[in-house]
């Protein structure tokens, strides 16, 4: 039985946002102020390239507490030994993805709609990412937003828990907890601010307070 990741303040690493800090550095700063979770995020990188990433961060985590996931490439994951893989609905199916990494390494699939959240198999997923909640430059390929009553709605179809993306910032954290989701992904709440430590905090007290 996998125990289920802390999710619920997920920074999910964008390479062009973190370009002045660094990634490593970013993850390390938000894990400081509170972020629980750290995806790494690289579309453009070689699998290589993510390895190293990877492993990097994977050192830089090492000790707080804060788990590693990897973005689509489940080879990397797989080297890196990382917490957890998630996978978009025009990926790899996750029953394939599953029979690659094995019984103990999460699944996170992307769901963008009921129909989506109601296919997925729990025996296979343990959470998903639902949205996105609005419009956001940092995925130009991303569906329709769905806004918080479409998020509550997917959740709600969901069989494993939701975590909300899609442009959510600490100032969203009630809504977000409202409408069901265990944990929020953030990008540009964190990744490319002057004090991501301190940006990271204000998520994690936001979500704190919403979830008491």
């Amino acid at each position: 039985m996998r125990q289920p990741l802390d999710l619920s303040v997920y920074l999910v690493l964008d390479p062009k946002l973190c370009a002045e800090t660094g990634m490593v550095e970013t993850a390390q700063a938000a894990v400081a102020g509170g972020a629980t979770a750290v995806q790494l995020r690289h579309k453009t990188a070689t699998t290589a390239e993510r390895i190293a990433l990877g492993q990097a961060l994977k050192a830089a985590l090492a000790g707080t507490g804060a788990v590693l996931v990897v973005n689509d490439d489940v080879d990397a994951a797989r080297v890196i030994g990382a917490d957890g893989v998630h996978v978009g609905q025009e990926d790899m199916p996750p029953s394939d993805v599953r029979a690659i990494i094995g019984p103990d390494m999460a699944l996170g699939l992307s769901v963008e709609s009921v129909a989506a959240a109601r296919a997925v198999d729990p025996d296979v997923v343990d959470h998903v990412g639902a949205g996105p909640v609005f419009a956001t430059p940092t995925t130009r390929d991303h569906k329709t937003p769905i806004g918080f009553d479409g998020l509550a709605k997917v959740i709600a179809a969901a069989p494993v828990p939701a975590v909300a993306i899609g442009g959510v910032k600490a100032e969203h954290a009630h809504e977000v907890h409202a409408a069901g989701a265990f944990g929020m992904a953030v990008v540009s709440a964190i990744c490319g601010r002057p004090d991501p430590e301190a940006a990271a905090r204000a998520v994690a007290s936001a979500w704190a307070e919403a979830a008491q």
